[in-house]
């Protein structure tokens, strides 16, 4: 079986909950999206935001302080929100990559092997029983360590011991200066090994929240090396179908996995800095016009908060004094700048609650961005 492009990029929408605001829990609707990008404290709620019907700040808040739902770094080595009930097997099938890069060169440098990581692991997290700052942390690394390894020694374990972000009163549940704690979900792996289960469970997922996708996509978002991602889809043969992508490329996906018509329609939406479906693909062409992704993928790694028009990348936008500024990268009908506004309206109640100014000490690029079209959206 054969897939479009545009079919393709349908079936990433409806598994993102883009094409319809779904009426599901902040639980439920993370689960069904897999993981939400979290570097930005907001972006998590910017996206449940364009995915969820009559979405309510105060759950998503309330899951953070719980912990139904967990800010960690895992998948690409960066912040996510995901499920508690995911974090383990995602962890896990993360446990390669974040022993090589987080107990590599750096690590090193400071002296230390990773065995010293690992020795140093569960007494670390003994003490981050209850939310610890990032200060703290250090400072309990440095008095087992010194001073001259402890910078180097806590960049490493930050990221590579099993630590949860711990939620404060700040706006977005998150400040800048982190908090940690323990994460509760048993014994941590250790090594450079993973359960090969998890590998598989993750990629289902993934399956599941952003498929059909090739095996670059699922290398990608996990930045797993394409030898265990290939090992793992083989174990699950006759659980997973191939088809064929638009170029001839194989693809994989979840038999009976939703795949909307081409022609479906995809409403206006205001995305999330970083948003997950603009970073979850090797070829991010789906969603992305290849001459627009410069533009708002800048060089050190920003990724603008966007504009997606029917299903795909269309401008930037940034809060202002006065209401949501859309920079359209093409001209654009009005009956769409009319549903870019009802978004903005949208949006702009929800920022009101917390910070009409988010994303602000990013707006630097938008002086970078090429002539086009700006309009106020009140």
């Amino acid at each position: 079986m054969t897939i479009t492009a545009d079919e393709l990029n349908r079936a990433t929408l409806s598994r993102q909950l883009l094409l319809e605001r779904a009426p599901l829990t902040v639980q439920d609707g993370i689960r069904r999206v897999v993981a939400l990008q979290a570097q930005h404290p907001a972006s998590p709620y910017v996206a449940l935001w364009n995915r969820l019907a009559d979405f309510a700040p105060g759950e998503l808040a309330t899951a953070f302080a719980e912990r139904t739902v967990v800010k960690a770094t895992l998948m690409r080595i960066t912040l996510h929100a995901v499920h508690r009930e995911d974090y383990r097997d995602f962890r896990e099938a993360m446990q390669p990559t974040l022993y090589g890069s987080r107990l590599g060169h750096r690590f090193a440098a400071a002296g230390l092997r990773p065995a010293d990581g690992e020795e140093l692991v569960p007494e670390l997290l003994a003490f981050a029983d209850c939310p610890r700052t990032s200060a703290e942390m250090q400072a309990w690394v440095e008095a087992r360590l010194g001073a001259e390894k402890a910078a180097g020694a806590w960049w490493g374990l930050k990221a590579y011991a099993p630590l949860h972000h711990a939620a404060t009163d700040a706006l977005w549940s998150f400040g800048v200066r982190p908090s940690f704690v323990a994460a509760d979900a048993g014994p941590p792996p250790m090594g450079r090994a993973a359960r090969p289960e998890a590998l598989r469970t993750l990629l289902l997922r993934y399956l599941a929240g952003f498929g059909p996708a090739s095996v670059a996509d699922m290398a990608q978002f996990s930045m797993v090396q394409r030898a265990p991602v290939r090992a793992a889809l083989r174990a699950l043969e006759g659980t997973v179908e191939m088809l064929r992508g638009p170029d001839g490329d194989t693809l994989f996906d979840l038999p009976g996995a939703p795949r909307p018509a081409a022609d479906t329609p995809a409403p206006p939406r205001l995305m999330a800095m970083w948003d997950s479906v603009l970073l979850a693909y090797a070829d991010r062409s789906r969603v992305i016009p290849p001459a627009y992704r410069p533009l708002m993928i800048r060089n050190n790694g920003d990724v603008l908060p966007t504009l997606l028009v029917d299903g795909h990348v269309a401008g930037v936008w940034r809060p202002v004094d006065d209401g949501i500024e859309a920079t359209a990268f093409h001209p654009l009908s009005s009956e769409t700048w009319d549903g870019l506004a009802a978004e903005a309206r949208s949006l702009r109640a929800l920022l009101t609650d917390r910070e009409t100014k988010v994303y602000s000490r990013h707006h630097h690029w938008w002086a970078k961005l090429p002539e086009a079209e700006v309009r106020l959206l009140a």
